[in-house]
């Protein structure tokens, strides 16, 4: 019998390939089919427009949970600091903000 962990590590590395693979060959179907010889460049600007959305929402989402849990930290010594670490919260969404810009004008 299959080690769990094993099984879980593989099932991550297949939905991690599926979820790179299945745009790339369906721009490359969208390119071939309008007989265009430049589907490599379609495939390159999928990618990285995704590589920019996918980084930074997980480089915002790790801020989040560090500032998070130091905020909750914060909150049990301090109760009047609720709004500051609110504000705090709020400012790795910026990460994220940029990383969606930066992915709509590699597309555009």
């Amino acid at each position: 019998m299959i080690d769990k962990r094993l099984a879980r590590k593989v099932f991550g590395i297949v939905v991690f390939l599926s979820a790179w693979l299945v745009p790339a060959l369906a721009f490359a179907e969208e390119a071939a089919a309008a007989g265009d010889a430049s589907w490599q460049v379609a495939v390159g600007k999928a990618v990285a427009a995704g590589l920019a959305m996918g980084l930074s929402a997980l480089a915002a989402g790790y801020a989040q949970a560090k500032i998070g849990s130091a905020g909750a930290g914060a909150l049990a010594e301090r109760p009047e600091l609720p709004i500051w670490i609110i504000v705090l919260q709020a400012l790795p969404e910026i990460i994220v903000l940029l990383g969606f810009v930066s992915a709509i004008m590699i597309n555009g």
